[in-house]
């Protein structure tokens, strides 16, 4: 009965979760791979079971021959039970995960350097590699050719080890990546196509105006954070919650695409006279040079009393994005109806992207003149298919000693010895021909022992 209670309370739990966040569970994808690295029993987090990659599991989707589990020598407070285990790598490892389902994928790598009494993770240096893609180099802590996602750990020397605490392998919803976006070249507006091709690194998730959202109430399991420390000013800037129902539409933002949670908040500038305010809102982020990003930036007007009063700019890189964004329009003119705007953009050398809302010269007094609810910051891969510096992932591979290599080692050795004696015996050989010895005769007559005495006596004489 304990069984039945603890069941039947567990599912209305999830209805409740159902009702009150507006179809958090909806999504659910056909891949969805969750793995405890380094645990012997599964693990349940925000009601997701991670299997463990024990090697008695059927499951473990772990093709290695030197790896380890590790367990952190105390209780983590406040941390999830994924990261009290490790799986440790000795030398190159790898996990694959069949895919069902051909498209995009997401991934996450879960990692939390603990210490142990048998090792410390503070001390790993090590790559990892994501189908031939370089996600991460000197770590311490589009359409798939291949029906396989295949994530290999790879020591950055053979003194040095990898680690991973869990692992997420996820097919992503449809449109959450679409096939262009806009490309802000300076003041040039430009289409840039194939950008479901390409891989990304979320670098930034924000919520604006907002609290922090947590896995829980994301139906992707996200987090988004508070704008707080990345705002510029806050000088005209005020915040603003809704209480009623986000009105997702077919062919719009979905919720996988963004929460509820995100689109229920926004910061505004409101005119609170005839006089449109002379003041944007920008937001910066640090990023790092030489590589293109995808900036996604949500919007729903969550605010404005009417339908058609709402227009404002949009800017990237203090460059001119989106004029005149009436957001009436593109969302069919419905109130409280999200819409995302993708832009690519490069870092540049000053490290920083930024972004801004302002009035437009459509703007009106007495009304919302600019809003945002969210950004999202992604890293592209560069032109060698990597996430994290200039090394392609074959040179990765090829600089780490192999394993046929050490066996050939000692039999190449053991090679140039036997090769070595060899030639002395030959040179001794060699030396014995230059002073032959002379031949003894052979037609010599059988004397007897006095013939034999007389003849020594003659010769002694």
């Amino acid at each position: 009965m304990g069984t039945l209670l603890s069941s039947h309370g567990f599912s209305l739990f999830l209805l409740w979760t159902f009702t009150l966040y507006g179809l958090c569970l909806s999504f659910s994808p056909i891949d969805n791979y969750l793995i405890n690295s380094g645990a012997s029993l599964d693990s349940v987090v925000d009601n997701r079971r991670f299997i463990s990659d024990s090697s008695n599991s059927p499951d473990s989707h772990l093709s290695s021959g030197r790896t380890f589990s590790l367990c952190a020598g105390t209780l983590l407070p406040g941390l999830p039970q994924i990261y009290h285990t490790a799986r440790v790598f000795n030398s190159p490892s790898k996990y694959v995960f069949n895919v069902k389902d051909p498209g995009t994928h997401m991934v996450r790598l879960h990692f939390h350097r603990f210490n142990s009494s048998r090792l410390d993770l503070g001390n790993s240096r090590f790559h990892v590699l994501v189908n031939g893609l370089v996600a991460l180099t000197n770590f311490s802590g589009g359409d798939l050719v291949n029906p396989k996602v295949e994530i290999r750990f790879v020591p950055a020397k053979k003194s040095n080890f990898a680690f991973v605490n869990a692992i997420e392998v996820i097919s992503a919803p449809k449109d959450l990546v679409l096939e262009t976006a806009q490309y802000v070249n300076g003041d040039k507006i430009e289409e840039f196509q194939g950008l479901n091709k390409q891989a990304f690194e979320t670098m930034y998730r924000v919520t604006v105006g907002g609290p922090k959202v947590t896995p829980f109430n994301d139906s992707l399991w996200r987090t988004w954070i508070p704008d707080d420390e990345y705002l510029k000013s806050s000088e005209g800037s005020n915040k603003v919650y809704f209480g009623g129902r986000i009105k997702y539409q077919d062919g719009g933002a979905s919720r996988e695409v963004g929460p509820d949670n995100v689109y229920d908040s926004a910061r505004l500038i409101r005119s609170k006279n005839a006089s449109i305010p002379n003041v944007n809102l920008t937001w910066e982020f640090p990023v790092s040079e030489d590589y293109k990003y995808l900036v996604r930036m949500h919007f729903c007007d969550i605010a404005s009393i009417s339908l058609g009063l709402l227009y404002f700019n949009v800017y990237v890189n203090e460059h001119l994005a989106y004029k005149d964004l009436d957001l009436s329009d593109v969302t069919n003119y419905m109130l409280a109806s999200p819409f995302y705007a993708d832009f690519v953009v490069d870092a540049g050398r000053s490290g920083v992207i930024t972004v801004s809302v302002g009035p437009s010269s459509k703007s009106m007094g007495y009304t919302v003149d600019a809003i945002l609810n969210g950004v999202e910051i992604m890293k592209m891969n560069n032109s060698v298919c990597s996430l994290d510096g200039k090394v392609p992932a074959e040179l990765i591979m090829k600089c780490w000693p192999r394993r046929t290599l050490g066996i050939l080692l000692p039999l190449i050795a053991l090679a140039c010895l036997l090769l070595s004696l060899s030639a002395i015996v030959h040179r001794r050989k060699s030396n014995a021909e230059l002073f032959p010895w002379s031949k003894l005769p052979t037609d010599i007559h059988e004397i007897s022992p006095k013939q034999a005495k007389l003849q020594l006596s003659n010769i002694v004489t």
